[in-house]
C-alpha cells in the first residue's frame, strides 16, 4: 500500500477540516493519533489509562520516561485540574502557542501516573501548530505526544517515515496517521519545571534561558 493509502491529508483548512470527525472517533475508540507538530511528528492519544498504556508498549517507553500533553487553550489545564504557579503564568502569557514546555503541579485525579515525571509534575505545551490547534478545540481535551518514531530512530519530518516504520500497526488501524507535509527542522522546545520554589530549565531548547528571565527573573538554569 502507498504512503497515500495509509495516512489522512492534514495541510490545507480543509483537509484539516475533513479529517476531524474521523480523527476524533479514533481518539476517543482510545487509538493511538499521529501528526504534526510544529517540531517534529508526533504520537498522541487521548488523556486516560488505557489509552495511555497503549501508547507506552506500542513506543516501548520505559516508566520514568512519562510523555508530555499537548493543549490548545488554557481552559484546558483547567479540565485536568493542572495549576500555573505565578512564574508559570508569566511565562505562558508570552510564549505560549510556541515552543515551551511547562511541568505543571496538579491534576492528581485527573491524570494518569504515567504521564508524571520523577518530580511528580505533569509537563504541558500549548501547541503553535494551527492544525493541530483546530484538531484540539474540535475534540476539546488535550492530547498526549511523544516523538512517532522506533525506539532509537530519529523523530519522523514526514508522515512517509511513518508508515514506513510503522505499516503493520496503521494497517491493523491501532495508529491513525494525520500528513501534514515535510517538517522544517526546528529546535525542541525549552522545557521549565515549575513544580518547586524557582521555576528551572531542565531541557535547553528553541527559547533561550536569557529569553526566558525577562518575564521570570529567578528563572533557574545557564543554557
Amino acid at each position: 500500500m502507498t504512503t497515500a493509502a495509509l495516512s489522512v491529508p492534514f495541510w490545507s483548512p480543509p483537509e484539516v477540516d475533513a479529517a476531524l470527525r474521523l480523527t476524533i472517533d479514533h481518539l476517543q475508540n482510545r487509538g493511538v493519533l499521529a501528526y504534526p507538530t510544529e517540531t517534529v511528528y508526533g504520537f498522541g492519544t487521548a488523556v486516560d489509562h488505557d489509552a495511555v498504556e497503549t501508547l507506552v508498549r506500542l513506543k516501548q517507553r520505559p516508566p520514568a520516561k512519562p510523555f508530555l500533553l499537548l493543549i490548545a487553550g488554557s481552559d484546558m489545564l483547567g479540565r485536568l485540574d493542572l495549576a500555573l504557579s505565578r512564574e508559570a503564568a508569566r511565562l505562558a502569557a508570552r510564549h505560549w502557542p510556541g515552543p515551551l514546555t511547562l511541568v505543571l503541579n496538579g491534576g492528581e485525579r485527573r491524570v494518569p501516573p504515567r504521564l508524571r515525571g520523577p518530580e511528580g509534575g505533569v509537563a504541558v505545551r500549548w501547541t503553535s501548530h494551527d492544525g493541530l490547534q483546530r484538531l484540539l478545540r474540535a475534540y476539546g481535551d488535550p492530547i498526549t505526544s511523544t516523538s512517532a518514531n522506533r525506539p532509537r530512530q530519529p523523530p519522523a519530518m514526514t508522515a512517509g517515515e511513518i508508515v514506513q516504520q510503522w505499516q503493520p500497526e496503521i494497517a491493523r488501524g491501532v495508529i491513525r496517521v494525520l500528513d501534514g507535509g515535510r517538517l522544517v527542522p526546528s529546535h525542541p522546545s525549552t522545557v521549565v519545571d515549575c513544580t518547586g520554589r524557582r521555576p528551572r530549565v531542565i531541557r535547553p531548547g528553541a527559547i533561550p534561558s536569557a529569553v526566558l528571565r525577562e518575564s521570570v527573573p529567578d528563572l533557574v538554569g545557564e543554557f
